[in-house]
């Protein structure tokens, strides 16, 4: 059963959606959601916030009091490539550089319409070899990210790969957004429980995002992708979204490629519900999951 906290959040997403979506063009858009953001996730205490040039990419560091200077998760945010950034995810980097132990790199990537595919891989993939370059060894490195980000979290490792980049120890792709053609049966199962993501609002941010590209290259679509020899993956999903079956097919297709998988379905939740950590039982549990996952592999 669902937490009071998460039917009344449930509530407050329904009216995010009506709100984002009657704005009339993506600068509204963008502001609606960043607005609505910075409210989702509290604020933790402890944690300094600081922003850096990652090799030509802009980014904020969160560094948790108690966490350890030395290992890195790097974040790409949620917003289906049009929406987002690095600021309005401050306080949920903030809560997952404390729940890991960490240092959290929150990655403000660029966004479609004005810069499509592939300028978000092309900015991740250049954040990582920007921690490469600071020091850090790929053994205390691990990608995360949520909606989109979580799509961009598997094309990022699937590019290292590609490249022969020393590989980060895990991923951890949250919802992921990794179909842009929308034909999971999801997409139709859940469509009247899912209150914030649907076919048609889906359909239009991969529009901006392909630009009349191909839909499946693996880069944009990494369910389309060869998983053989990428990093194990974490990933966690609603069981009333309409992007569930992005997760169970990437799950599946990566095990079949031999990738150490875990799946978590929460029950009852909404699309990253995660973002409401401080404000909801459930998100909090999730990021402490994510948190226990993660610290053996990163050696901590």
């Amino acid at each position: 059963m669902a937490s009071p906290e998460a039917l009344a959040i449930k509530e407050q997403l329904r009216l995010l959606s009506e709100m984002v979506g009657g704005a009339q063009s993506v600068e509204e858009q963008r502001a609606q959601y960043e607005m609505a953001a910075s409210m989702m996730t509290v604020a933790p205490d402890g944690v300094a916030w600081t922003e850096v040039d990652a090799g030509g990419v802009p980014a904020i560091w969160a560094d948790s009091e108690e966490g350890s200077s030395n290992h890195v998760v790097m974040y790409v945010h949620g917003g289906g490539y049009v929406i987002g950034s690095a600021t309005g995810y401050r306080n949920f980097t903030g809560q997952l550089a404390k729940a890991v132990g960490c240092r959290v790199l929150n990655v403000d990537y660029r966004l479609a319409p004005e810069h499509p595919h592939p300028a978000a891989v092309d900015d991740s993939t250049t954040a990582y070899h920007w921690l490469l370059d600071q020091g850090f060894g790929a053994d205390r490195l691990a990608v995360s990210g949520d909606s989109a980000g979580g799509g961009l979290t598997v094309s990022t490792l699937l590019k290292l790969r590609d490249d022969g980049t020393p590989l980060p120890v895990a991923g951890v792709p949250i919802s992921p957004w990794v179909d842009m053609e929308g034909i999971g049966e999801s997409m139709t199962t859940r469509a009247d429980v899912d209150v914030l993501v649907d076919e048609a609002g889906l359909k239009g941010m991969a529009d901006m995002f392909l630009a009349g590209q191909d839909a499946r290259d693996p880069l944009a679509a990494p369910l389309y992708g060869d998983f053989a020899g990428i990093p194990p993956l974490f990933i966690q999903v609603g069981d009333e979204e309409t992007l569930l079956d992005d997760s169970t097919r990437l799950a599946e297709s990566a095990e079949a490629a031999g990738v150490e998988v875990r799946l978590d379905v929460f029950p009852e939740m909404q699309h990253v519900f995660q973002l409401f950590a401080g404000n909801m039982p459930e998100a909090d549990e999730a990021i402490a999951r994510i948190g226990a996952w993660l610290r053996p592999r990163l050696g901590l």
